[in-house]
């Protein structure tokens, strides 16, 4: 799956914004780092489709990251539309994770992102 041809984002180009916040987060969260070190040695997630509906901020999407380092092909969208992080979506797509999601979007796009997230048919859903 290549992320940057499937996902539906507001642009791409605020790709490098997003890191800052991931970083941010990540050295703010020691358990969730030891988590992550776990499942890069172990995998648990390997072969499984992961989808994720939450607060698409940069603690939901450090989240998507530490599942992804469980072997898990992950896609995520926002829960909630107001909160969803344009600069975060594109450092997620970037880092091979596939987001439905923008910040303030129609009813219609909402509702598409939840329906395209669906669609990947996940075997485990975080909500």
């Amino acid at each position: 799956m290549d992320a940057r041809q499937t996902s539906m984002i507001q642009n791409i180009s605020l790709a490098p914004q997003g890191p800052l916040k991931l970083e941010w987060v990540e050295a703010h969260m020691p358990v969730l780092n030891r988590i992550k070190k776990r499942f890069e040695q172990e995998k648990p997630f390997k072969g499984l489709k992961v989808a994720i509906s939450l607060h698409l901020e940069a603690k939901t999407g450090y989240l998507a990251k530490v599942i992804q380092a469980g072997g898990a092909q992950v896609t995520i969208t926002g829960s909630n539309p107001l909160s969803t992080q344009d600069d975060v979506c594109a450092a997620l797509v970037e880092d091979n994770i596939q987001v439905f999601a923008r910040y303030n979007p129609s009813p219609e796009e909402y509702k598409l992102h939840l329906i395209k997230t669906l669609e990947t048919k996940p075997d485990l859903l975080i909500d």
